[in-house]
């Protein structure tokens, strides 16, 4: 079978000409355009069944990232397993705002922590980014932090790793800026069947998508002396920046992302 006949069974099945395409790519250890520069090539056998399975898996709602084993995230090309969520664009924008916030703080050397990590995606765009900074990411999941700490060391980035829930692997300690992309999906959202395969912990966030948030929001004051962002839904952007009033945060502010959807919000603890 050639590439042009490869691709073109793939998509019959419904999948898309992107996914496909670069599913194609991988197996065949090419960048996408070769395939375009190469339509008559013949496919070797076992590439061709490693991505006919592919295919299978993705129109089961495999994520891309995990049949690749690779997304990238501002610019950094991080290994994805189904240990973490796959980073998603609308992170970039609290990556972005995190960033200039570190960007204007005063001191030397500002001590910033990622909450959640996952595969690091934040806390290694922020130290790529902000080289002065001290970076601390925790995660409950010590197979996610396994994934975190081999791409900020694939990566050669300075981040310090520790296991444990939300805040409490850093007791006693304090931070200039905090950053999280909390699980805040409500448990009944009819989009979750389609994320099955995604660590349900890093997206459910209880009932309504707030617990954690909540829970975050309300620990923060014994850790930190500056700023607090969040990423959450578009539709709970007045929740959240409640639960940052009722919590003493002031300067609070909600930003879009792409599409134009209020998707961060921040506060800060003093002032």
């Amino acid at each position: 079978m050639t590439v042009e006949q490869a691709l073109a069974a793939a998509r019959a099945r419904g999948l898309s000409r992107l996914d496909t395409s670069l599913l194609l790519a991988y197996r065949l250890r090419q960048p996408r355009e070769w395939l375009i520069a190469h339509p008559s090539e013949e496919v070797d056998v076992q590439a061709l069944a490693e991505f006919e399975a592919d295919c299978r898996r993705r129109a089961d709602d495999v994520p891309l990232a995990y049949l690749t084993g690779r997304r990238e995230f501002m610019g950094l090309d991080l290994v994805v397993t189904p240990a973490v969520l796959v980073p998603r664009p609308e992170t970039e924008t609290l990556a972005q705002w995190a960033i200039e916030r570190v960007r204007a703080l005063p001191m030397a050397r500002p001590r910033v922590i990622d909450l959640g990590t996952g595969s690091g995606a934040l806390a290694l765009a922020i130290a790529s980014a902000c080289p002065r900074v001290e970076v601390t990411a925790t995660d409950c999941s010590a197979a996610a932090l396994a994934v975190a700490a081999a791409n900020a060391e694939r990566l050669g980035l300075a981040v310090r790793f520790a296991e444990g829930d939300w805040w409490r692997p850093v007791d006693g300690q304090r931070f200039d800026l905090a950053v999280c992309n909390p699980p805040y999906v409500a448990a009944d959202d009819p989009h979750l069947p389609a994320l099955r395969h995604e660590p349900r912990g890093a997206l459910v966030g209880g009932a309504t998508g707030l617990a954690e948030l909540a829970r975050l929001i309300e620990q923060a004051a014994d850790h930190l002396n500056g700023w607090l962002l969040l990423e959450h839904g578009w539709n709970q952007a007045e929740a959240v920046t409640r639960l940052l009033s009722s919590a003493g945060f002031r300067q609070i502010e909600t930003r879009p992302d792409l599409a134009g959807l209020p998707r961060c919000s921040s506060g800060h603890t003093a002032g």
